[in-house]
């Protein structure tokens, strides 16, 4: 009998392992296999990349100040200059005619100036006569010794001098007005003449040389700019110019530091700092229908040395435009959004999953409307892992490192969070099972 008593336990004690055997083996098989890796505290940089290209702070276009043909040229593209120094001279024969024209008008105004001068002398004379003849008129007339007639005509006379005088007069004043007129256009064909003989306005390197010898050189107008000759840069101070997206330009401030690199000066990265950001759009051309991204243009100045620089290398700059120190971070791939029940305090609750509810009583009815009172909202946040299951946990989010978000509540150091697959994350229920793969034999 009592061996029939030690039968029967045994087999109860092999009936009770194999079906604990049998859930754990069920939970294994119906867990998600997932990546997880533990929070912890890291030291964060927000980065903003844009690309662009590499201008001097300083360059200066060389345009035609007058038209003419090129008769000597003292550059050639890639040399240094100084300031002062001598770079072109534009044919002078047609500006020296037009100065020689110039002196003759002013001579002649001047001519015509001194002859009004005079003729006002000789009105003031007459005058001076017409007037003593009136006066003996007026006394022979009181004696009763000269006719009406004759007081008269000596009376009309007077008026006919005075108003040839300040006819005179006004012809002065024409012709001073007429020789200031004419020194003017001297004074602006003698500046013509002066500027056939172009020099550099500032030390720098001839970085584009657009004309040659021989070749006319085009004077610009309000419609029509005049050609650029050359072009002097000032190598010393170097800015990157690159174009930021707009939903990153509200981050970017002037004094940040930026780590720029060189398309042709590779493996090496240059230090500098946001010196200008653009308040107005990049224009660009728009190619049918399909609209083009909103970009800002920002400057930084580099304080490095660009050793071979040339105007327009294509750059990249990486803005560093926050930092955080020990900062709870999580990594990005594990921040996702899912709808979440909230109640009418606003406290999450957490539903059983989808496969399990209809064997859950909930107060949820058929049509998966929240109950009296509840909400439901989309929120953002993580899986983290609790005794195998996956419990979606709302964060807030700071600034994004490389491969990291900024942690600002809702997650401690040591919680274990899901990081993948990126199908798995995306598709996880809140209180799903899963398999972390550290747990994996």
């Amino acid at each position: 009998m009592n061996w029939k008593k030690a039968l029967i336990l045994l087999l109860v004690v092999l009936i009770g392992a194999a079906v604990v055997a049998a859930n754990v083996w069920y939970r294994r098989d119906t867990g998600v296999r997932v990546a997880v890796e533990a929070i912890r505290t890291r030291s964060l940089e927000a980065i903003v990349a844009a690309s662009g290209t590499v201008q001097p702070q300083r360059q200066v276009n060389v345009s035609a100040n007058t038209t003419g043909r090129v008769t000597r040229l003292g550059v050639e593209e890639g040399q240094y200059v100084t300031s002062g120094q001598f770079l072109l001279e534009i044919d002078p024969r047609s500006l020296e005619g037009q100065l020689q024209r110039g002196e003759a008008s002013v001579g002649a105004a001047r001519s015509s100036l001194q002859s009004a001068r005079m003729a006002v002398d000789q009105a003031r004379a007459n005058l001076d006569l017409a007037r003593q003849n009136l006066g003996r008129q007026e006394e022979l007339w009181a004696d009763g010794l000269t006719t009406r007639e004759a007081l008269e005509q000596a009376q009309n006379a007077v008026t006919l001098r005075e108003t040839d005088l300040s006819a005179r007069v006004q012809d002065i004043e024409t012709n001073e007005q007429r020789v200031i007129q004419e020194e003017a256009s001297l004074s602006t064909t003698r500046y013509n003449l002066n500027q056939v003989i172009v020099t550099a306005e500032m030390d720098g390197l001839i970085t584009r040389k657009s004309i040659e010898e021989g070749e006319t050189a085009v004077l610009g107008t309000m419609n029509n700019p005049g050609s650029v000759l050359l072009t002097i840069a000032d190598m010393s101070v170097l800015e990157a110019e690159v174009e930021v997206d707009e939903t990153e330009i509200p981050g970017v401030e002037i004094g940040q530091v930026a780590n720029v690199t060189i398309d042709a000066v590779p493996d090496r990265t240059f230090r500098g700092r946001v010196t200008e950001i653009g308040n107005s759009p990049v224009q660009e051309s728009t190619s049918g229908t399909q609209r083009q991204a909103t970009t800002f243009k920002v400057v930084i100045t580099l304080e490095d040395e660009v050793p071979g620089v040339r105007p327009g290398f294509s750059c990249t700059a990486e803005i560093t435009t926050a930092t955080r120190a020990e900062a709870v971070s999580v990594p990005i791939q594990s921040l996702t959004v899912r709808e979440m029940l909230f109640d009418q305090r606003g406290t999450l609750i957490h539903e059983p999953p989808s496969g399990r509810r209809r064997s859950v009583e909930t107060t949820l009815n058929a049509s998966n409307e929240p109950p009296p009172g509840h909400t439901r909202e989309e929120v953002e946040g993580v899986f983290v892992v609790r005794d195998g299951v996956a419990v979606f946990t709302p964060v807030r989010i700071g600034i994004a490192g490389e491969q990291y978000f900024e942690v600002l509540g809702g997650l401690e150091p040591g919680d274990v969070v899901i990081t993948g697959p990126y199908a798995s994350v995306r598709e996880l229920e809140d209180g799903g099972n899963v398999r972390p793969q550290e747990d994996e034999e």
